[in-house]
């Protein structure tokens, strides 16, 4: 069914919440990381299993998806974005009320089960929005959709460290095991997800079918060279992003770097993942078909009020000075020159994103105090626009093979489940500065991407 230009809008905005949930749901992974590693007493290693164990979800969901579609056809074709949306909502319900028996039975293996279902729903969720945000106007402005909604993912990861922190570490932490911290919360979390369930079932969006190819393309997406690499880039942006955030409570801790209480540090990930949040929005109005004239003089003011933001729900956690968070503002003016720089093209800009990354991870890894501190939690704000460029990017040209594409893309969010271990059997031998190295490669690889791998190429079969 064909719709029409005008409930995109309505359409979108639904849409945003659901990036909002599962960015303020999968940010509480770096918050659970060092409470359970504390009250199981967990290894660096032991502890990164609770990352592999919900973005191996991802996996085993997009390759589930990935067969299915080769077999009996594409089903989020068949059924419709809507009802691929509401049954992600759905299993993603269950997973988070799971983690009320894991509290109870006291089991760390249960909470790593409960993540696996969480990150199940979130895989259906990510099959069926991204694509769907992609495909709701010109192919074009793809990249500027998917930055917008993006960007309200990353204000619920902006906020989830801040609020996760203060209830998880300290006001429902009771109890002698510690475990029961976390019960209240995620009950709270699943009545929202099923709140939100019941709302876009109810309310109307547009239906959109892919048209499907008579001719058959062999291996279907995978014929695709630019989506191989870029499923490649997925797996390693996502682990690098996913490994960077888990280690930083634990980073900032060293007497080295910050010395500061878990509490305190939990609040400086809202700047990590707030960076991502401010790059997303300015990404979106980049890539748009904006004037110039006014493109950059937005993004320059939009960036003020997004550090504005995040600067006062730090300061309502942690009673900061200004003064102190003053280098941040430096990332800002390099986020918005390698905006300039980026030309609005989804390759160049992402090729820029990637090398500003391997120089801060340089001086995070040999420098110490607050310009190791700083030169890691600025990674994020050129994280920002990576997955939505590398997304729409991979999916290009792909056709009636588009959804099908999208859920390899979501099985290679498995980086996620595989760089913060890796990274963690490092910490565990050569320190946690030294483990960066593992990010910091991966960000190699995704300046190649941007530079050259990203090409459309005659498919392969």
């Amino acid at each position: 069914m064909e719709q029409t230009k005008t409930n995109y809008g309505f359409s979108l905005s639904v849409l945003t919440s659901l990036f909002f949930m599962w960015g303020f749901i999968t940010v509480l992974n770096d918050i659970l990381i060092p409470h359970l590693k504390n009250v199981f007493d967990l290894t660096f290693f032991q502890a990164m299993l609770i990352q592999f164990s919900f973005f191996s979800a991802y996996f085993i969901g997009g390759f589930l998806y990935f067969i299915i579609s080769k077999t009996s056809g594409d089903p989020i074709n068949k059924i419709g974005y809507k009802n691929g949306i509401l049954l992600g909502l759905l299993v993603s319900a269950v997973g988070t009320a799971l983690f009320y028996p894991a509290a109870q039975f006291h089991m760390y293996g249960f909470f790593l089960s409960a993540l696996f279902v969480l990150g199940l729903g979130f895989a259906v969720l990510q099959i069926a929005a991204n694509p769907y945000v992609a495909i709701l106007g010109p192919e074009k402005q793809a990249s500027a959709r998917l930055n917008l909604s993006q960007g309200f993912n990353s204000f619920g990861t902006t906020i989830g460290p801040i609020i996760g922190g203060f209830l998880i570490f300290e006001y429902f932490n009771v109890g002698e095991s510690g475990a029961d911290s976390v019960i209240k919360p995620y009950l709270m979390l699943t009545v929202m997800l099923l709140v939100l369930l019941v709302i876009i079932k109810m309310i109307p969006l547009p239906r959109v079918q892919q048209e499907v190819s008579k001719e058959s393309t062999g291996k279907g997406a995978l014929a695709y060279p630019h989506l191989k690499y870029g499923a490649i880039a997925i797996f390693l942006y996502v682990g690098a992003e996913v490994a960077i955030g888990s280690f930083l409570v634990n980073f900032i801790g060293l007497d080295s770097i910050a010395g500061m209480s878990e509490a305190a540090a939990s609040a400086f990930i809202a700047f990590y993942w707030g960076g991502a949040m401010i790059g997303r929005f300015l990404g979106a109005i980049s890539l748009s078909e904006m004037e110039a004239k006014k493109k950059y003089p937005l993004m320059l003011v939009v960036s003020l009020i997004a550090f504005a933001v995040i600067f006062f729900v730090v300061d309502a956690r942690n009673s900061i000075n200004f003064i102190d968070i003053a280098p941040y503002l430096g990332f800002l003016v390099l986020n918005y020159l390698a905006f300039i720089f980026g030309k609005s093209m989804a390759a160049r800009t992402l090729t820029v994103f990637a090398i500003f990354p391997i120089v801060l991870l340089v001086l995070g890894m040999f420098t110490q105090g607050n310009i190791a501190m700083w030169s890691i939690l600025g990674i994020g704000i050129f994280n920002s626009i990576m997955w939505s460029n590398i997304f729409t990017l991979a999916i290009k040209g792909l056709g009636n093979n588009t959804s099908q594409g999208s859920s390899v893309l979501v099985m290679f969010i498995v980086g996620g489940a595989i760089l913060p271990p890796i990274q963690g059997l490092l910490a565990d031998y050569i320190g946690v500065q030294l483990s960066f190295i593992v990010p910091l490669l991966s960000y190699v690889y995704l300046a190649w991407y941007g530079w050259k791998g990203h090409i459309v190429r005659e498919p392969k079969n």
